[in-house]
């Protein structure tokens, strides 16, 4: 079982950056692949971003590769997402989520899942 908890969210202006963090609770965050899925009313879920274990693929999708970044800390057991340039398109509920082992586009494909926070882009 891994529990998520995200933190960082806010309300932003156009152009401004943004920090999320994800904190896991396990003792198998450094065996689990992890991504950002973002969410707005009414819309299905996006994938935003993914990292596989080590850190050593990550996976963007077209919209916001080049603007944000995902890392993570394996010490700490948390994930970042970087966002960088933000847009009113950008406004959503952010997840983080984590699946053993293979990173995956697939929203549906992460069993676990946090409550999410809050992103707001405007001016």
């Amino acid at each position: 079982q891994v529990q998520l908890v995200e933190s960082g969210g806010g309300l932003v202006q156009p152009g401004d950056s943004l920090r999320l963090s994800c904190s896991a609770s396990g003792r198998t965050f450094a065996t689990a692949a992890m991504a950002w899925v973002r969410q707005v009313p009414g819309k299905e879920r996006e994938f935003v971003a993914g990292i596989s274990p080590t850190g050593g693929s990550l996976y963007y999708t077209d919209s916001t590769k080049g603007r944000f970044t995902i890392s993570r800390d394996n010490a700490k057991n948390t994930v970042y997402l970087q966002m960088n340039s933000l847009n009113p398109a950008d406004t959503a509920v952010y997840h983080c989520a984590a699946r053993g082992f293979a990173t995956s586009r697939l929203p549906s494909d992460y069993p676990y899942w946090g409550q999410g926070t809050h992103v707001t882009v405007s001016s």
